[in-house]
């Protein structure tokens, strides 16, 4: 008899393995299960509670990009200031201006992070201002979901590979008509 390698010892356990699985399954519970689709993307379109914070957002991240960038551009100023002051500054002099220069940049990058930083200002309302919306989503899907039961709803505008999906098993409009819109 053959010696068998690692591989295909490995390869008959897992063959064993599922045999098995099969095998143990009750005969009751083996029907089809139900999915359905849904486009996040339409149902947010046709939220006008969502757009409202879209335009929200947009504008103070707009305002908070402008004061960045002022701080930005006034670091830049004094750079440019003391390039050309340079020559006749003391060595004391040009420490000094070399300091609120950086000090100045360090602010612009204090500033930019606090609003625009991974736990900034700018994630916290996003997160204020979309949850309430997300939830009531979640929801109206989990309400249909089990009224048909189906176990399991896929976003068909995200990047889930979805190639085809039958239109007979979208669930955006009843979303829709579930949260009143």
């Amino acid at each position: 008899m053959k010696a068998m390698n690692h591989k295909e010892r490995r390869s008959r356990l897992a063959s064993l393995l599922v045999l098995c699985l099969f095998a143990l399954m009750p005969i009751g519970k083996a029907q089809a299960q139900k999915f359905a689709l849904v486009d996040m993307e339409y149902v947010l379109k046709n939220i006008p509670a969502y757009e409202r914070a879209n335009e929200q957002l947009n504008q103070v991240s707009k305002k908070w990009q402008a004061e960045v960038e002022a701080l930005n551009t006034e670091a830049s100023t004094m750079y440019k200031n003391y390039q050309n002051e340079v020559v006749f500054l003391s060595q004391e002099q040009k420490k000094a201006k070399q300091e609120q220069i950086m000090a100045k940049e360090k602010e612009a990058s204090d500033l930019k992070k606090k609003y625009f930083g991974p736990e900034g200002e700018l994630f916290k309302k996003r997160e204020s201002l979309m949850t309430p919306i997300q939830e009531e989503i979640y929801n109206a899907v989990k309400e249909i979901s089990d009224l048909r039961g189906y176990s399991l709803v896929i976003d068909r505008a995200s990047d889930t590979g979805i190639i085809y999906g039958s239109p007979k098993i979208d669930i955006s409009q009843e979303v829709l008509q579930k949260l009143g819109y």
